[in-house]
């Protein structure tokens, strides 16, 4: 059974259609990649999730529970980080991890235990004397993802957890993030840094218009994408001969020089490139390098989007 679940969902703001129809399913486990343009649908979409919206219509359900009607058994199944952190100046983190261990209903020895767990598991130990207005913007994230992590929520909804983070923050919310998976939660996560939800998720989900347009892995949305191989090809003298040469060559849709190479479009059925290799010998053209230019995520992104904002 799915464990994020929604049916036709649907979100108006007036004349405005936030999320049209949304129909995704999630699995216990799932690394859930939900990548889209500003203004796509991705934070509406959560909010809903996180049982903060309600839907215009259609219907959303987390462990089988239906948002809007369930909400109160959703909450404590779901761990939700915004893309803003919010003001909490005159706290120190360990106050602030106690504030809402208590919120959560922990008390005792059993709320010491859970703050230092996750003080440990966030690698924030040593700052839990340190006011949190005073903390890193990439220290602030990961006492986000402390903070959800008190009561051992099933799910997490992470809205653009590494937005403004700097590298070495990056990498560490990414590191993180691949442990939460290993411990098993079910992760549905939101960004704009592709090359990273590649590395991390195994199932992507891109909205446009609040419309979804894709779900599946990373090397479906590849594959989809695909419209034609592109080779760079490297060769050692007569560069002009040999790409006006390969222009003429059945199954090239055009070979143009750019930075020094050949840059060849096949058409989307041209497998065999031996041709290529054996016309540039034949014509004594020495050949240096014939590489395709690999496809990756956000290749397919730029190729399966239109642009488009509401």
């Amino acid at each position: 059974m799915a464990i994020i679940e929604t049916i036709n969902l649907t979100k108006r703001y007036g004349q405005l259609l936030a999320v049209s129809n949304l129909n995704l399913s999630i699995e216990p486990g799932d690394c859930y990649g939900f990548i889209g343009p500003n203004g796509a649908g991705k934070t509406t979409t959560i909010r809903i999730l996180a049982t903060l919206l309600q839907p215009t219509w259609g219907e959303a359900r987390i462990c089988g529970h239906v948002i809007g009607y369930e909400s109160r058994k959703i909450r404590p199944m779901i761990g939700y980080v915004p893309d803003s952190f919010g003001a909490y100046e005159d706290m120190v983190v360990q106050e602030y991890l106690e504030f809402f261990a208590a919120a959560y209903g922990i008390t005792g020895k059993a709320r010491e235990q859970v703050v230092h767990d996750v003080l440990e598991l966030t690698d924030l130990a040593f700052k839990r004397d340190a006011l949190v207005n005073g903390l890193s913007r990439g220290m602030q994230q990961r006492l986000s993802l402390a903070r959800v992590l008190l009561h051992d929520p099933k799910v997490l909804l992470l809205d653009e957890p590494a937005s403004g983070l700097d590298p070495r923050a990056r990498i560490e919310i990414r590191e993180l993030l691949k442990e939460l998976k290993r411990m098993g939660k079910t992760i549905l996560i939101s960004s704009h840094i592709l090359h990273e939800l590649a590395e991390l998720c195994n199932k992507i989900g891109i909205i446009e218009r609040g419309e979804l347009i894709f779900s599946g892995t990373v090397a479906e949305a590849v594959r989809r994408s695909r419209t034609g191989t592109i080779l760079h090809v490297d060769v050692t003298t007569r560069i002009a001969e040999a790409a006006a040469l390969l222009g003429r060559l059945r199954g090239v849709k055009e070979a143009t020089q750019q930075d020094g190479h050949i840059q060849v479009s096949l058409e989307s059925d041209a497998e065999d490139i031996s041709a290529i290799a054996r016309a540039l010998l034949d014509a004594n053209i020495g050949i240096r390098e014939i590489r395709p230019e690999p496809v990756n995520l956000e290749t397919a992104f730029m190729r399966l989007t239109k642009g488009l904002v509401q």
